[in-house]
């Protein structure tokens, strides 16, 4: 039996937000974001395309406010009607834009101090962009979980610890084919 999850992402990958593979494989893939995602109140998903693993690690934690930041309008379009579709409209936010305008924005409003405990990325960028991203996201304590490629040299991090130490992240290490960084410190929100 199918459930709504693979439905609504099946959908979305015949419209082209999703790319071609195995939906049941990409939906396994996202599950690690949740194994490894601790048990958040308030998650963030940068660059969320077509909701992998955003509108997965949304169904899981079905307590938790979650947003999905994406700045391609019909990528966005098609996360609302995931949104719409999986019912999660009262705890799912789509935020049309890049991560900077995002921060951005955060640091000026009257929720600046409201972080959040979980930030996830998948194909978002770059080590030092992912982590520069999302540590004024997090609380301290909270978790980044992020795609992994393959292991191609096994016991070596792409994640230097002398960028990790600037953000106030640390490398828990990989989780399957996610790895997990803790935010020890704070890095305040840029105002950019």
């Amino acid at each position: 039996m199918t459930d709504q999850l693979t439905l609504v992402l099946s959908e979305i990958q015949r419209r082209g937000g999703i790319g071609r593979g195995d939906i049941t494989a990409a939906i396994a893939h996202a599950e690690q974001y949740v194994e490894a995602g601790g048990d958040p109140r308030a998650v963030i998903d940068l660059g969320s395309g077509g909701g992998l693993p955003g509108l997965v690690v949304a169904m899981r934690f079905g307590d938790a406010e979650v947003t999905l930041i994406e700045r391609r309008a019909k990528r966005a379009d098609l996360l609302r009607f995931g949104v719409l579709s999986l019912g999660l409209g009262d705890r799912v936010t789509v935020a049309e834009c890049d991560v900077a305008t995002f921060t951005s924005r955060l640091a000026r409003s009257p929720d600046a101090a409201r972080l959040v405990d979980l930030v996830t990325a998948r194909s978002f960028g770059r080590p030092e962009e992912v982590a520069g991203a999302a540590a004024p996201l997090l609380r301290p304590g909270g978790f980044l979980v992020v795609s992994e490629p393959p292991v191609a040299v096994p016991h070596r991090s792409r994640w230097d610890h002398r960028l990790l130490a600037a953000t106030g992240l640390i490398d828990d290490g990989r989780h399957g084919g996610v790895r997990r960084l803790i935010k020890l410190s704070d890095v305040p929100l840029c105002s950019t």
